[in-house]
């Protein structure tokens, strides 16, 4: 029975994982900085011609110099240092503490630089030694107060600090524990311990080059000695298509040359065979106690069955491997594809470019052991997390970030779950962050109360993390205060970016950190009969387009006031859509499925504060609206009023249903100084 991984091994290699993938990102924008830079020298210093002809060659090394990469895969992932349990063991340093500005004292003042100035006559030296003493006195107790704040910030920083240091030191002991669990699991050949042994030895391994899979179902025969396994290979677009570039002077364009798709096969097999002996390579190496006698592989990847048309695994190799001839073989001299199919005897797709596949030997699913599976599938559901987790992992994130971050205990914390400090020198400062792990929409109340624990801490900025999403009157109140809002999405998309895990729900987790904008630009789900509404306009002031389905002057509830952080209403009768040329914004309309409620669609635009705060419509000039239909075939197009000075929200028009059914447009001109805040508010969207 299969069931997903819950030991903390392969987590912790997949960790490291991402940490080598992030420096590896760094390395490669080195390298393309580098390359822009010299790219540079060379249009300033060549002529058109041959710098183009430069570059096509160019392009020419990077293929035959990737070729080569995959060609060399074996003999590379050979020299790197054997996988040791030691390597996952943490130390318990911690960054010492820098309170930064805080730790110097407020200078005091020195009654020496207060002396009396001028005063022919008694009275008016009298008079002037007064006033010096005043303004010392004044000056020192003023020196005295900031002093004083300053020892307690200090204090609330060299608190928070212990505390992130306890609880780092507390998780550091822990994962060495765990650590030391599974070693033993592994020397008493627990078939749970071994896997995750082995899966983390594959999982930080750094002869896999970025791009490359590492998903993994596995079991350990225990009385064979044997671990059985299905491994995740690359696919073929792995091989460059193209196998040279040329300049042609005469078109002023470059000529690709494609891989002829004998060459382009053969090389794709020996990537597969090498990548099989890769992994067996790795097991056997990292077995420093002696557990595995023999390894059953099997070599996958995900594709439709040509003969079935089914999704599924198409195995392209496999082989059963005995420590013994494997031990013989000098793989950095062998030729892969020989060696797999007659050294090891295992068998390799004769055609895998079309996933004609082989027939897989011993599986982990014929293991009487349960199967642990590893991979893209094994992020936690963040909807299902303990709540301190949760906490302890919006901490890490913050962390991740280059801050400074610790949970708050569980009682009397303010309404504060985690402390965080930014040491930025401008921007930065105390952060108090809320945790909402919640499924329904985060209310406004919140936000509101977030605000109030903001100017009660005396913090620089608050963040309300969850796993759902706000309404409208959160994001309008939230407008051009220190508050920042992320949604579900948005934290899904941040723990992957930074080498964290989690996912919402059982959706996919790209699925789920992706924006509903680019889910509707593949055409997701629209309605059957739609208009798309176009707006464009003159000037380069940046603007929110936005959309409400109202009764009257009221908006029918927030989930139908449609922009950026709400991009479709309930039912899906209004959408944001991506804009394409010449429009600005575009917002899709099923003018049937609106509920029948409602009798008024309206569109408002309103400044991006974020683009530019200081903005105000005086630059909205020329606009108009496209009505277009499924094709984007235009029906029509309607003017709408220019925008004007000190105003940052105006109401663009209105659709307006008649007796019969049909809407008419009415141009709209309203324009407020107070944004998108006081308009909603106009139309019944609680604000504050």
């Amino acid at each position: 029975m299969s069931r997903r991984s819950s030991g903390a091994v392969g987590i912790w290699a997949e960790m490291q994982r991402q940490q080598q993938r992030q420096l590896e990102a760094e390395a490669r924008r080195r390298r393309q900085e580098d390359q822009q830079a010299r790219a540079y020298q060379r249009r300033a210093a060549q002529s058109h011609r041959d710098y183009r002809k430069a570059e096509a060659l160019r392009r020419t090394q990077e293929l035959d110099a990737q070729v080569t990469s995959l060609q060399n895969l074996l003999a590379r992932g050979c020299q790197v240092a054997p996988f040791r349990a030691s390597s996952l063991l943490r130390t318990e340093q911690v960054q010492p503490f820098a309170p930064g500005r805080l730790a110097q004292p407020i200078p005091m003042p020195d009654v020496n630089h207060y002396q009396a100035q001028g005063g022919w006559t008694a009275s008016r030296r009298a008079q002037a030694q007064a006033e010096a003493r005043a303004r010392f006195e004044r000056d020192w107790y003023a020196a005295q107060a900031a002093e004083a704040q300053r020892q307690q910030q200090l204090a609330s920083y060299q608190r928070d600090y212990q505390q992130r240091v306890d609880a780092q030191q507390a998780d550091v002991r822990r994962h060495n524990a765990g650590v030391s669990a599974v070693t033993e699991g592994v020397r008493s050949r627990d078939p749970d311990s071994v896997v995750e042994f082995f899966s983390a030895a594959l999982y930080a391994s750094e002869a896999w080059p970025e791009g490359f899979p590492r998903r993994i179902t596995a079991a350990y025969d225990p009385a064979a000695r044997q671990l059985v396994l299905d491994w995740e290979l690359p696919a073929y677009t792995i091989v460059p298509e193209v196998k040279s570039v040329r300049y042609v002077a005469g078109t002023d364009q470059d000529k690709e040359s494609p891989r002829p798709v004998g060459q382009r096969r053969s090389i794709y097999r020996e990537v597969l065979a090498q990548c099989m002996l890769l992994v067996l390579h790795g097991l056997f190496t990292a077995d420093e106690f002696a557990v595995l006698e023999s390894v059953a592989l099997n070599g996958f990847v995900d594709g439709h069955d040509p003969t079935t048309g089914r999704p599924g695994h198409m195995f392209l190799a496999t082989v059963m491997a005995a420590r013994s001839s494997f031990s013989d073989l000098h793989l950095a001299q062998v030729d892969a594809v020989s060696c797999l199919s007659e050294g090891l005897r295992g068998q390799l797709s004769a055609k895998p470019d079309q996933l004609s596949a082989v027939r897989p030997g011993r599986q982990p699913q014929d293991i009487g052991n349960r199967v642990v599976a590893h991979g893209s599938d094994e992020e936690p559901d963040l909807y299902e997390m303990d709540p301190i987790a949760f906490e302890n992992l919006v901490a890490q994130l913050f962390e991740a970030m280059g801050m400074q971050a610790v949970t708050t205990q569980r009682s009397n914390d303010g309404g504060v779950d985690v402390k965080a400090l930014d040491p930025a020198p401008i921007r930065g400062g105390q952060i108090v962050v809320q945790v909402k792990r919640y499924r329904n929409t985060v209310p406004p109340t919140a936000v509101r109360d977030l605000y109030g624990t903001v100017q009660d801490a005396g913090a620089n900025k608050g963040v309300l993390v969850t796993t759902s999403g706000f309404g409208p009157g959160s994001h309008a109140f939230a407008n051009g205060k220190p508050l920042e809002l992320i949604p579900g999405g948005q934290l899904v998309d941040l723990l992957h970016r930074h080498g964290l895990r989690g996912r919402l729900g059982e959706r996919d987790q790209q699925a789920a950190a992706r924006p509903a904008a680019a889910v509707l630009a593949q055409g997701a789900s629209l309605p059957d009969d739609y208009n798309v509404l176009g707006m464009s306009w003159s000037g380069a002031v940046a603007l929110d387009v936005c959309a409400l389905v109202c009764h009257g002057n009221r908006v029918l509830s927030d989930d139908h006031f449609v922009f950026f952080n709400n991009p479709r209403t309930p039912d899906g009768s209004v959408r944001v859509l991506p804009a394409t040329a010449p429009d600005k914004a575009a917002i899709c309309v099923s003018f049937d499925e609106l509920p029948t409620e409602s009798d008024r669609f309206v569109l408002v635009a309103a400044i991006d504060p974020e683009a530019d705060p200081n903005a105000d419509l005086s630059g909205f000039t020329n606009a108009r609206i496209r009505l277009l239909d499924p094709a984007m075939t235009e029906l029509g197009l309607l003017e709408v009023s220019d925008g004007r000075p000190h105003e940052t929200a105006l109401v663009l028009g209105s659709f307006r249903r008649r007796p019969n059914g049909d809407w008419d447009f009415v141009l709209g001109g309203k324009g407020y100084r107070g944004g998108l805040e006081e308009l909603v508010q106009d139309f019944g969207i609680e604000v504050s």
